[in-house]
């Protein structure tokens, strides 16, 4: 009998609980991340904050590529915990850490030879441009340490093992907060102490994935080399088109970056503050989508179908919750904000708009994430692909350019949150329609080392 923490109990339980560990987690992380851009102004000068800016629009692609990562990980191990084939779901970790780290290795040679290039074309220019390509050159090839945590941690959501995974980022970025001030200021390292921080948070966050995915917890185990050769393919099957969909947010942040920086350094530097702010406000829904993606798996693997559905529901319930409360708490905090970072007039006027108007489009693009985590373990990883890519350059990109020629810089806050409205209701109908119809029948999931063949998990009808 399969012995998945998730195949039995309420869905909104195990939603609010995933969802909770993942926010506290990822949220102090971003906070952590906020806190570094806020000692690196207290410097004064306006084109660090800047410069940290045109990096994070080039890291942003770089991590995005170990989210994708953690995403086919924790897919594939919660189907077969699912199945009741631990075995198969350790050997499956071990694989995802080996591949993980290899792709990540050359995702940093490339930027690092390229960094210059990446951030011109983002819009950097001058002095700017110098700090921030110096900058990637620091925290850029610790990429393959970053992924290796981030797969330990895959593995111990799909396993349910929440507060772990919680500990797993909380830990790390708790010292980076007291790090970060010595560095920066009390060292007079600047923006290099800024970027060796970075380095140390993913140092420490490997060594704790490591203690509790491998050595405490035991759900990793060295791939044998025939097993390697066998799980790649269905690995990279879920792994190309998760990585593509997460690249569409940095894609679409990367030419937004490129629309604001045509009014100047300051209008940048707020973009990096709301950069900033959204993703601490807003942890919650980011974590929400790698959060139940073990619980869509393990319940797909048991092909326990009404479970899968009720976790879509709920999921899409709290998301619209969360929001709400974030959005009024930050129209609050709109004005301390300003005063922290010391935004200029044209600044706190994209910071407005942002937490006015911008910050609603998240009630929509909340829902999208909902779809993401289901496509991407219910076997459709393309539609994620397909949807995000849309939302992040097809629509917000053009119309962005459009606001801005009527609105100025704050125009792209208005796009950016007018492409979510359209596409968050799109895709968590799609969503809807695809879980409510799958077919009430098991899944099947073989382990690769029986000399069976491996199923393609799209098979499963759909009425």
């Amino acid at each position: 009998m399969p012995d998945g923490r998730f195949l039995t109990g309420g869905t909104m339980g195990h939603v609010v609980r995933m969802t909770a560990t993942g926010a506290l987690g990822i949220t102090f992380v971003f906070l952590v991340d906020a806190a570094n851009l806020f000692w690196v102004a207290q410097l004064g000068d306006p084109t660090l904050v800047a410069a940290v800016g045109f990096a994070y629009a080039v890291q942003f692609f770089s991590v995005s590529i170990s989210v994708g990562l953690m995403i086919a990980a924790t897919a594939l191990i919660s189907r077969s915990i699912g199945q009741g084939e631990r075995p198969l779901a350790r050997r499956q970790a071990g694989a995802g850490i080996v591949i993980a780290a290899a792709i990540q290795a050359m995702v940093a040679l490339l930027i690092v030879a390229f960094r210059h290039d990446l951030v011109g074309l983002a819009g950097a220019e001058g002095e700017t441009a110098r700090l921030a390509a110096r900058y990637l050159a620091i925290s850029i090839p610790s990429l393959p340490i970053m992924a290796v945590g981030l797969i330990c941690s895959g593995a111990l959501r799909a396993d349910g093992y929440g507060a772990k995974a919680m500990y797993l980022t909380l830990s790390p970025g708790l010292l980076l907060l007291f790090v970060d001030p010595v560095l920066i200021l009390w060292m007079g390292w600047g923006l290099d102490g800024a970027a060796i921080g970075l380095v140390l948070f993913r140092c420490v966050l490997m060594g704790l994935g490591i203690y509790f995915a491998i050595i405490q917890m035991r759900l990793v185990e060295k791939p044998r080399l025939r097993t390697f050769r066998r799980i790649l393919w269905p690995f990279m099957g879920v792994a190309v088109p998760a990585i593509a969909t997460q690249m569409s947010t940095p894609a679409g942040n990367y030419l937004l970056t490129v629309v604001m920086a045509q009014f100047g350094d300051e209008a940048v530097a707020a973009w990096a503050v709301v950069g900033r702010l959204t993703v601490v406000v807003f942890g919650g829904i980011f974590a929400l989508s790698g959060a139940i993606g073990g619980i869509f798996g393990q319940n797909y693997g048991a092909g326990q179908w009404d479970r899968v559905r009720s976790t879509y529901r709920d999921a899409l319930i709290f998301c619209l919750v969360y929001t709400l409360v974030a959005w009024a708490l930050l129209m609050a905090a709109t004005p301390f904000v300003i005063q922290a970072f010391a935004l200029p007039p044209e600044g706190a006027a994209v910071l407005r708009a942002f937490t006015l108007v911008g910050v609603g489009g998240f009630v929509f693009v909340g829902a999208l994430f909902v779809s993401n985590a289901a496509f991407n373990n219910l076997g459709k990883p393309g539609r994620s692909t397909f949807l995000n890519w849309l939302k992040d350059v097809a629509v917000s990109w053009p119309v962005a350019i459009w606001l801005a020629s009527a609105f100025g810089a704050t125009g792209v806050i208005y796009g950016q949150a007018l492409g979510g409205v359209v596409m968050g209701t799109l895709a968590a109908l799609w969503g809807w329609v695809y879980v409510a119809g799958l077919q009430d029948a098991p899944a099947v999931t073989l382990d690769p080392d029986r000399p069976r063949p491996y199923p393609n998990p799209d098979k499963h009808r759909i009425r």
